[in-house]
């Protein structure tokens, strides 16, 4: 999808959506392109399917390397306080046709693979 689709796409969304700030979806997408890179560089640049755990761990390294300590806050900000919103915004952009899935492709996928406070605020606390 192109970006000024994605952005009319977002814009579509967030007039009936009121969950996630606009900038939550751009950062699932962004994470989504990381993702996506991350595994097609592991598998000789075949491109396949990425699942919810795939991508709940891809969102994560991308919130840590773009964002640094103050990922935390940004996702807080955004709305994405849990695994689990991450994976509402997925299934919001599947059902507006941004995103494809598989038949096997549930929203459950998107379990507590991690605990936000753990993944967001604990690397960059002071060590005792």
């Amino acid at each position: 999808m192109q970006h000024n689709q994605f952005e009319h796409a977002v814009s579509s969304i967030i007039e009936k959506e009121k969950r996630f700030e606009p900038g939550a979806y751009f950062l699932v997408r962004e994470a989504l392109d990381f993702t996506v890179d991350r595994l097609s560089k592991a598998s000789n640049n075949e491109k396949r399917h990425v699942s919810g755990h795939e991508l709940l761990l891809g969102f994560r390294d991308y919130v840590l390397q773009e964002y640094g300590p103050m990922g935390a806050t940004v996702l807080e900000d955004w709305g994405i306080r849990k695994c689990h919103h991450v994976g509402e915004i997925v299934f919001i952009f599947i059902e507006h046709g941004v995103f494809g899935k598989q038949d096997s492709d549930k929203l459950d996928d998107f379990g507590e693979a991690y605990v936000f406070e753990e993944a967001f605020k604990a690397p960059f606390l002071a060590k005792a």
